[in-house]
Parts: C-alpha cells; sequence; structure tokens
C-alpha cells in the first residue's frame, strides 16, 4: 500500500486494509508512507512493515549531492524490493511511486490513472478528481475492481496501551472527578497538510473562546485544548480570550496520545483536517467546522454520530480538484458565528 500524504489521507486507506486482510488473513502487507503519519500505522496489527519515505529528505539531499541523492533512493528501493511483493496499490496519484515499485520489481502495480500518472501501473483505473463521493468510496471501489469485498467501512487507528494510560493520567492531573460532566476536546488548528494556507480552514480563535465559554457555562464542561507545536500560539490566543480556565495539551503529545485523549472526551470539536479523522478513527465523536472543504468529500467517514457544522454559502465548497478557489475574505468561516455553531452542539450534548 502506498500514500506519501497527509493524515487524513493515510487514515482514508485503513478500510482498504481492512478489507484486504479479512479477505486474505495471511496476507503480507506493507506500507509506503511518510514520516509525519507512519505512527497511525506503526501499531496496526494488520500492517507488517512500514516503509518512511519523506519527498522533503530526498529533495534535501539531491540539493546536496545528486550522488548522496541516487544512493539514498537506491537503497529505499532495495528495502521494498527485499520484500518481494508481488502486488502494489498505489493511492499517491503519483508517477514517481509508480516508477519505485516498478523498480522494486512488483509485478502487479494497482492504482489511479489520473492526469497521465498512472505510466508505471499496469492494472490502472481512471480518476478526474475527487468530487461526488467520499475519498474513502473511491478507495473502495477501487478494491472492488480487483475483486475484494468491501463489508468494512470504518476507519482504522489501534492505540497502544501506553497512550491510552497517558491520556488517563492527563485527564486526572489537569481535570480529576468528572462526576457525569463532559470533558470536550476542542483543536483551532488543523493539522499541517494545507501548509502556509492551513489558516484558510480555520475557524476564528476569538470565536472557539466564546464557543468555548458557553460550553463551559451551560454544561460545567472541562475544557481541553489541543493540537500539534506549530499551534501552540493558536492554542495560546484562545486561552488568553476565554473568561474561563482550559487545560491544554497543545504540543504535548504524539499521534497516539492524541488519539487516546481524543477518545476519552464527550466531544472534539475541530476544523476540518487530519485531527478530525484521528479523532473520527479513535472512536471520539466530533462535531467538526467545514469551510472551503467539501464534507461529502472529505468529512468524518463513516458519518455516523459525527455533526458537520457549515455556513452554507452558494460558494461552498469552493475547493476542488485538489485547488482552492482565489478567496481571502473566506465568508463561508468568517460569517459562521458561535451562536449557530453553539446551537448544533448544545443539540448533541442535551440529547446524551
Amino acid at each position: 500500500m502506498i500514500n506519501i500524504f497527509g493524515i487524513g489521507d493515510v487514515l482514508f486507506t485503513t478500510p482498504m486494509i481492512s478489507n484486504l486482510k479479512a479477505s486474505c488473513p495471511g496476507l503480507y502487507i506493507g506500507y509506503v508512507a511518510n514520516s509525519r503519519t507512519a505512527p497511525l500505522l506503526e501499531q496496526n496489527p494488520k500492517i507488517d512493515k512500514v516503509f518512511i519515505y519523506d519527498s522533503d529528505d530526498f529533495n534535501a539531499a539531491c540539493r546536496i549531492s545528486k550522488f548522496g541523492y541516487l544512493k539514498k533512493l537506491r537503497s529505499f528501493i532495495k528495502a521494498v524490493k527485499s520484500e518481494r511483493f508481488d502486488t502494489s496499490i498505489d493511492v499517491s496519484l503519483s508517477g514517481f511511486t509508480g516508477w519505485i515499485t516498478w523498480m522494486a520489481g512488483i509485478k502487479r502495480r494497482i492504482g489511479f490513472k489520473y492526469k497521465g500518472r498512472g505510466f508505471f501501473l499496469n492494472q490502472k483505473f481512471l480518476l478526474r478528481g475527487y468530487e461526488d463521493k467520499h475519498v474513502v468510496e473511491y478507495y473502495l471501489d477501487l478494491m472492488e475492481s480487483i475483486g475484494v469485498n468491501t463489508d468494512i467501512k470504518d476507519l482504522d487507528l489501534s492505540l497502544a496501551q501506553a497512550d491510552l494510560d497517558w491520556a488517563d493520567h492527563f485527564v486526572a492531573e489537569n481535570i480529576g472527578q468528572l462526576d457525569g460532566k463532559p470533558v470536550i476536546g476542542m483543536v483551532p488548528g488543523g493539522g499541517a497538510s494545507w501548509g502556509k494556507d492551513a489558516k484558510y480552514k480555520r475557524w476564528d480563535p476569538k470565536n472557539y473562546a466564546k464557543l468555548a465559554d458557553k460550553l463551559i457555562e451551560k454544561f460545567s464542561a472541562s475544557l481541553i485544548l489541543m493540537g500539534d507545536k506549530s499551534e501552540l500560539d493558536l492554542c495560546g490566543e484562545v486561552s488568553k480570550a476565554m473568561a474561563h480556565h482550559s487545560a491544554t495539551a497543545c504540543g504535548e503529545t504524539t499521534i497516539g496520545q492524541f488519539a487516546a485523549l481524543a477518545r476519552k472526551c464527550s466531544l472534539m470539536i475541530v476544523n476540518d483536517g487530519g485531527p478530525l479523522h484521528i479523532a473520527v478513527a479513535a472512536g471520539a465523536r466530533t462535531a467538526s467546522i467545514f469551510g472551503p472543504v467539501n464534507e461529502h468529500v472529505y468529512g468524518p467517514y463513516p458519518l455516523g454520530n459525527h455533526i458537520v457544522i457549515k455556513k452554507n454559502l452558494a460558494c461552498q465548497p469552493c475547493y476542488r480538484q485538489f485547488r482552492r478557489a482565489s478567496c481571502d475574505h473566506i465568508s463561508c468561516l468568517s460569517q459562521l458565528t458561535v451562536d449557530e455553531v453553539f446551537d448544533k452542539i448544545n443539540k448533541v450534548l442535551q440529547a446524551n
């Protein structure tokens, strides 16, 4: 299996793995992923080996020395080839990863033909983009096209006992006795998949602060601010704008610890992005805020008891064919009020 993209992209492939393993329990499965997403896979008992491919590392090696780059690439291909895989399933939409599997001597190379990038695949399926259904469903359709049953739909994320113990300790130390009151995780960031454009998927941190205060006042909830190290300032901005106290795990967690802590929460409130899909895969209940991106394609899957909150403007969604429309005002998020979001979340919490 090959997917060298972000957290959500990798988690979307886990139903493929579950169905492959269900159809052939003795199947040996390797996975090519980047170092950021590898922790999502390394605890999964259905995956036998994870290979790390970081394009930035390879590009950096190339800038230093062409010879060093070729040596690094040769070593990576040799590592894959040594496992003697007979089939690859590549959903990276990359001609280069297709070339790697060809060089590694993998005879059956399956994937999507997207904008001519499937040259090295010998079993390819036309893809014009992810538009009319969820990405997971495109992946499962690919499985059915090669004769694999797709009864399993859920994302899969295995958690280490050490991470579960860490989450128990964090709650005990930072919140104490719950007494039946809700614990709400709040992620004002959204992961790194959009790089410098990640801000276009984020609801205003001041809105998150106001929402947090309303939830604390209405439900006597305990709030935990969460995110990665790059979002410390963002979480700090939310915390400073709040009238009430919140615990914070921002910048303190591994992916596994984040997932375990999300599972401890009564509800996770998140923007569109990798943290949403980690929470879903971990079995947490989520309320996600969507702006430019189509939630029917990239939202929580399966929807189940997750809710999506959006403004429903005529211009939504404007992210299509892997490109965001040129729009700096982002009205889909800037016009979404605290009261609108609170009303949706209130109904969920009242129902439980």
